[in-house]
């Protein structure tokens, strides 16, 4: 069942930040909401994921889906090393070669181990991308997931991504129209405007 937002606004005060949004979002595709910096994509987000309540409008297609998520910001515990990491958000059922196999393929071999306050932000996004795509999930959202990453691993990060999502719900927030490209599916502009992938 695709994922229809209808006439969805958000404001904080006097700043409106969604202005009677509409959209389609393609089941089992990925789907690239863009929009420039500020404008309200990781407020849709939010709202698809039920952290926040929209001021008007409503969402169909998204009850009693699991969700799995990529945040802006790591969200990772600090102190424990990678796989720990992974395990701790419902992927409990993976062994821990496993998860280390993973972390090998976007590039994380020899540092699954360590205490995440060691490794880089762009090695704390990929360890974010690893645990958010081996858990369980009916509709992953992607809160520009590779941002920071530099192109060799952005490239690799975005190959693992598509490839452990084929066929599964993808929301991808961001604002470069050459990782949206990369991704394929549907883009979305908050401004209205739908554009196919190439």
């Amino acid at each position: 069942m695709d994922i229809i937002i209808k006439d969805l606004s958000k404001a904080y005060g006097e700043k409106q930040v969604l202005h009677h949004f509409t959209a389609c979002m393609e089941n089992g595709k990925i789907n690239c909401i863009m929009a420039p910096s500020g404008e309200g994509k990781t407020t849709l987000l939010r709202i698809l994921s039920g952290l926040e309540k929209a001021d008007s409008g409503c969402v169909e297609g998204m009850e009693g889906k699991k969700i799995s998520m990529v945040f802006q910001e790591n969200r990772l515990c600090e102190n424990l090393n990678a796989i720990i990491n992974v395990k701790m958000a419902g992927c409990k059922k993976f062994s821990k070669e496993q998860i280390k196999e993973e972390l090998q393929a976007v590039g994380l071999g020899g540092s699954e181990t360590q205490p995440v306050r060691e490794l880089s932000g762009g090695m704390k996004r990929r360890i974010s991308l690893v645990r958010a795509l081996m858990a369980s999930y009916d509709v992953l959202i992607l809160d520009e997931p590779f941002k920071g990453l530099d192109e060799e691993n952005k490239k690799r990060a975005m190959d693992y991504t598509k490839q452990k999502s084929k066929g599964k719900t993808v929301l991808l927030v961001t604002h470069d129209e050459s990782e949206a490209g990369y991704m394929g599916g549907k883009r979305l502009y908050l401004k209205g405007q739908e554009k196919e992938g190439v």
